[in-house]
């Protein structure tokens, strides 16, 4: 059951998962990132019918751009609105998540063999500096900044394939994608062995291996499946690990 407050609770902000906000500029795009964050990772439950103000109120902001945030949302059809009432969260059944995964990996890993060797000084210090940040997210545990970066990344590298519909296709599918054990594996130190695997493709990118870093990605895009899905991973699962 999500601590997150619904339409139905009134005023009360309390138990909620959220920080209150007090930085007042990209104020919409922070909301936007902590809501969506709650939603990938379940905090606020499938099914859920929220409100705008009640949203506001958690967050410490006014409506305006909790509704903002969750309009782009709706866009993205992670949302529903619910005339009157406010917006509910769409449902995913494991069915949905493996299409999900599976036009992903239809994708994403061609696309990065199509990138490599294409890289030049300047892309790959942009794709280390947010390979950096998702690392120093997942080892303070800080979902809303890992996903943030970790979207950013993928969307970066992607632009290297020339395509910008594959690149919007593919954030779009990554937006809608749930990670109900990511939030497991941050607080038991494991979600920092997968943010090395941006290092390791940025890596194989910038040296030309085309069929590794294709490779890389397809096991990258399977966690989201297997140990992000569940905060279970198999041993050796990620990249880097030993046991």
């Amino acid at each position: 059951m999500s601590s997150f407050p619904t339409a139905s609770d009134g005023a009360s902000a309390g138990g909620a998962p959220f920080t209150p906000l007090t930085r007042p500029l990209s104020l919409r795009e922070t909301v936007l990132e902590q809501i969506r964050t709650a939603i990938i990772t379940g905090e606020i439950a499938e099914g859920e019918l929220v409100s705008a103000p009640t949203l506001g109120q958690s967050l410490g902001v006014s409506a305006t751009p909790v509704r903002e945030a969750m309009m782009e949302l709706a866009r993205d059809g992670v949302v529903e609105t619910v005339k009157n009432k406010g917006f509910r969260v769409t449902a995913m059944t494991a069915a949905e998540l493996d299409d999900l995964a599976e036009i992903r990996l239809m994708i994403e890993p061609p696309a990065m063999h199509r990138v490599a060797g294409r890289l030049d000084d300047d892309s790959t210090a942009a794709l280390t500096r947010l390979a950096d940040a998702c690392l120093r997210a997942a080892e303070h545990g800080d979902l809303v900044e890992y996903l943030r970066h970790d979207r950013e990344f993928h969307a970066v590298a992607l632009r290297h394939a020339g395509n910008a519909q594959l690149v919007q296709l593919a954030t779009s599918l990554r937006v809608r994608t749930r990670m109900y054990g990511i939030a497991t594996l941050a607080r038991d130190g494991r979600l920092a062995a997968s943010a090395r695997e941006h290092h390791e493709l940025v890596r194989l990118l910038r040296a030309g291996d085309a069929d590794g870093a294709e490779r890389l990605m397809r096991t990258h895009i399977g966690h989201a499946r297997k140990a992000w899905a569940t905060g279970r991973p198999e041993a050796g699962e990620f990249a880097g690990d030993t046991e």
